[in-house]
């Protein structure tokens, strides 16, 4: 259960976050130019679990590198990206829906109505669960302006 103090410094570490009136993000939160930490997202709906892509298996995309752990999923991706690819270009939802942007990490996720969503740590990943309709309809209205 997430104790008081952990919302607070979770809520705090987001609404600290550099907001894209400062930054001018690209539109894929992508690490040495590799989306998602390297990380299948394919395998988020197919296997219910982050799993780690191979480089072996990767496809140019929206100004990234995918990384996929087979290559029917690196197939599946290439088919349809769009049907795959985290909302918000993989960066935290939970930040976008405040308004800024920060990275992720790969156990921090949700896939919901179909579509996957991303957030930078666990911790934050219960606060957006908690009213993930609401989120997700602020972050819609932030992005991509978020991105500067």
């Amino acid at each position: 259960m997430l104790t008081r103090r952990k919302f607070l410094i979770a809520s705090a570490v987001v609404i600290t976050l550099p907001t894209s009136s400062f930054t001018n993000e690209p539109n894929i939160f992508a690490r040495g130019g590799v989306a998602i930490n390297g990380y299948d997202p394919v395998a988020y709906f197919t296997q219910s679990e982050p799993v780690k892509g191979n480089a072996n298996h990767s496809v140019q995309w929206n100004g990234a590198i995918w990384h996929f752990a087979t290559a029917a999923n690196k197939d599946a991706f290439a088919t349809n990206p769009n049907a795959y690819a985290p909302q918000y270009g993989g960066y935290c939802a939970y930040a976008v829906s405040k308004g800024a942007t920060a990275k992720t990490e790969p156990d921090a996720w949700t896939v919901h109505n179909g579509k996957l969503y991303l957030n930078f740590d666990r911790n934050v990943r219960t606060i957006w669960r908690r009213d993930i309709s609401d989120n997700i309809s602020k972050a819609d209205n932030n992005w991509p302006g978020v991105l500067g």
